[in-house]
């Protein structure tokens, strides 16, 4: 599964970019600079799905093979909420605490965008959903 998100910069007068996602029409910024849009793109994203899991949203998938776009992932407390909801589907949380063999308030923290789940937590997680967690540094 994928969080990498595009996003799409368009020069500014007199100087500098606006940042706007393709798929998460919420999340725009601004920078000066490309690394400065980057960041702070993230931190957008970041904060709009955090807000969509709050709110219990439908998070839209990203969109992939985009002609001149950056992709950007929300931080990993994000990207591990996001992707475990989208693992588990229309399996209800008590099913997931039921496979786990742990309580409903300990399944729910793995979509909980403030919470940071053990890595052990996520392998566990990963293999009751049928996944396997795979790391990746970029």
């Amino acid at each position: 599964m994928n969080t990498l998100y595009p996003v799409m910069l368009e020069p500014q007068e007199p100087s500098g970019y606006c940042v706007q996602f393709v798929d998460i029409p919420g999340a725009i910024t601004e920078g000066e600079t490309l690394e400065e849009c980057l960041f702070n793109a993230a931190e957008a994203l970041t904060g709009v799905i955090e807000s969509y899991i709050e709110l219990g949203q439908e998070i839209p998938r990203p969109s992939e093979n985009i002609k001149e776009a950056y992709y950007i992932a929300p931080d990993a407390r994000v990207q591990s909420a996001l992707l475990i909801r989208w693992a588990r589907g229309d399996r209800s949380l008590a099913d997931i605490a039921r496979a786990l063999e742990t309580s409903w308030p300990s399944a729910q923290r793995l979509e909980n965008p403030h919470h940071s789940p053990t890595l052990k937590q996520l392998e566990r997680a990963a293999s009751v959903l049928g996944k396997k967690l795979v790391l990746s540094l970029e």
